[in-house]
């Protein structure tokens, strides 16, 4: 499936706003994310710092070289804010509830699970909870969200359409976990990748998923861990 979708994404012909960057950021990501993962930092940065710079990369190149996307966030910033607020928090305990039955039920039928959930939970020893809790609101969440549902999502949908885009792209968002050697990781990033990606292709708003993001992982990670 990964395959084919991307053969398609490469072969199909380009519209006004696609081209190179749109292959080459996705990959570019994973050669990024994938060391960091593997060993919880890049060179002198710790993961927090690492994470948050790698985002930031990411997030400028996409913007800098899709025009028309920049246009369509600062209109998403303009309308029906106060729904997105809500649709954000709401959707976001949504996907706590289902991780937390998740991880419950994975406790006590997968013999490995309790330790991978205790090695992404190892992640905050990295650094103080009020740089976690400044990076989240300020990077992390937002930044997530801005390249993997706004950019890569959308364009891949353009593409591709629904689903074939959206599952692709949940699917990449999966595997550029896989450096991190933790199946629960793994599975956690694909439940999220379709959980947003579903959201994001609904309201075709990156507000409205950053926001979700960003409230999830503040309570996953700081306010009530699921450990």
């Amino acid at each position: 499936m990964i395959l084919g979708g991307w053969r398609m994404l490469t072969q199909k012909t380009a519209r006004p706003f696609s081209g190179w960057n749109v292959g080459f950021l996705p990959v570019l990501a994973a050669a990024l994310f994938g060391p960091l993962l593997a060993f919880r930092r890049l060179g002198p940065l710790d993961f927090w710092w690492a994470m948050s710079s790698c985002l930031a990369i990411l997030v400028a190149l996409s913007l800098l070289t899709d025009g028309p996307y920049r246009d369509l966030l600062r209109q998403d910033l303009r309308r029906g804010v106060s729904k997105k607020i809500i649709l954000g928090l709401t959707s976001a305990l949504v996907l706590y509830l289902v991780f937390w039955a998740g991880g419950t039920i994975s406790r006590a039928f997968l013999p490995f699970a309790a330790e991978g959930i205790d090695a992404v939970y190892a992640f905050r020893r990295d650094a103080s909870v009020a740089r976690v809790i400044l990076l989240i609101v300020l990077v992390i969440g937002p930044g997530e969200e801005i390249f993997w549902r706004g950019f890569i999502q959308r364009r891949w949908e353009d593409r591709l359409d629904f689903p074939a885009g959206w599952l692709l792209a949940s699917a990449f968002y999966a595997l550029v976990h896989v450096g991190s050697r933790n199946i629960m990781l793994v599975l956690a990033a694909l439940v999220c990748g379709l959980f947003w990606g579903a959201l994001y292709s609904r309201s075709r708003s990156v507000l409205l998923v950053a926001l979700s993001h960003t409230i999830w992982n503040l309570v996953v990670f700081v306010i009530f861990p699921l450990t």
